[in-house]
């Protein structure tokens, strides 16, 4: 097949098949110039975004309780790593910490860590009774919580855990 030097490969192509003359195929249809252009009709694309926001729907609300779960997970940690900390800074000085810093500044901690629920190291700490300290005239800190007002996934509040 020979072309013309102004016309493209395509457009020999298109000239020169039987469906751009408009000729009737072996089935007895006639099939035009945009048939022969690849792609993907509307029905079909929305078939495909139709199927897409069906599985977002399942799969974002699956996500979101996941990161809730993990940031619950990391609390828990934190709080027993908190809790063991102020215990061993009591044991080792005979008496409890005055703040959060004096595990810092002893060597018990590198920093505070962060409360995953409020995204900050304001944690809520609980004075130990004055009868119940080690040194009965310094009482410290003997408990620590989040600071979040926020419900955990099994119905109590972070501040309780």
């Amino acid at each position: 097949m020979t072309r013309p030097a102004n016309k493209s490969i395509v457009e020999t192509l298109l000239t020169t098949s039987p469906a751009a003359s408009g000729t009737r195929t072996s089935g007895g249809k006639r099939r035009s110039k945009l048939r022969l252009c690849k792609g993907f009709t509307l029905l079909e694309l929305m078939i495909v975004i139709s199927i897409i926001m069906i599985l977002m729907a399942v799969a974002v609300p699956v996500y979101n309780q996941t990161i809730i779960q993990a940031r619950e997970s990391v609390l828990r940690s934190n709080l027993a790593t908190l809790r063991s900390v102020i215990d061993q800074y009591t044991l080792d000085k005979q008496k409890a910490p005055q703040s959060l810093d004096d595990l810092v500044t002893g060597g018990y901690l590198r920093k505070i860590p962060e409360d995953p629920m409020t995204r900050q190291t304001n944690w809520t700490v609980d004075q130990e009774d004055t009868l119940m300290a080690v040194d009965q005239t310094e009482p410290g800190i003997g408990n620590v919580h989040s600071a979040s007002d926020g419900t955990g996934s099994d119905g109590t509040a972070y501040s309780t855990w």
